[in-house]
């Protein structure tokens, strides 16, 4: 049924960009991702048993997605270390340098112009933080504290228990720390003594 489909979309389609933009770091690849995911629910919808848990099942395809897109990469750019066929003139791609975040498109500026620079590069830093996060910590962490999931339905996502999520956020987190410390020293030590 290609209306009923079409409203699915529609009812999934924000919140599922949304965290695929978290995910990624790039709102054309989330875009991207979002877009392939629906179509393989649609083609998948005949093996699909209704069991209210359409949402977390949508989430896990684009989850995989993101988790295979990531693999290939990485496969890519080790081929590229070992033989760097990427070179100026070769003629052959060069490896994605990886997701770069940025203040959301849709964002409003704010009146402050100086304000609006220190906002938006905490935005950036933040988002490519989490974006270089290895994806089984980085999907917990963007499901729990940005897209508002509870332990249970982010473990049945990600096929593990509440528990193992509950430890990767707290990896997740450490490591964001970690990544994010050198920020934080520098706008402690700055003169007026204010954070950005």
């Amino acid at each position: 049924d290609r209306d009923a489909f079409a409203s699915l979309v529609e009812r999934h389609k924000d919140p599922l960009v949304s965290y695929l933009t978290r995910l990624t770091g790039s709102s054309e690849r989330a875009e991207d991702v979002a877009q392939e995911a629906f179509l393989r629910l649609f083609r998948a919808a005949g093996r699909y048993r209704e069991g209210g848990r359409l949402r977390a099942y949508l989430f896990r395809i684009a989850t995989n997605l993101v988790r295979s897109e990531q693999r290939r990469s990485s496969r890519w750019t080790k081929l590229v270390q070992r033989f760097p066929v990427g070179s100026a003139g070769s003629g052959l791609p060069v490896a994605d340098p990886g997701p770069v975040g940025g203040l959301h498109p849709g964002a409003t500026p704010s009146p402050n112009p100086l304000r609006s620079t220190l906002a938006g590069e905490e935005q950036r830093l933040l988002t490519r933080a989490v974006a270089e996060l290895p994806l089984k910590y980085r999907a917990p962490l963007v499901l729990f504290e940005i897209e508002g999931w509870g332990h249970r339905d982010i473990a049945e996502l990600l096929g593990c228990r509440p528990g193992t999520v509950k430890s990767r956020l707290h990896r997740a987190r450490a490591r964001l720390k970690v990544a994010l410390t050198p920020y934080w020293k520098r706008a402690d030590s700055s003169p007026s003594g204010d954070s950005p």
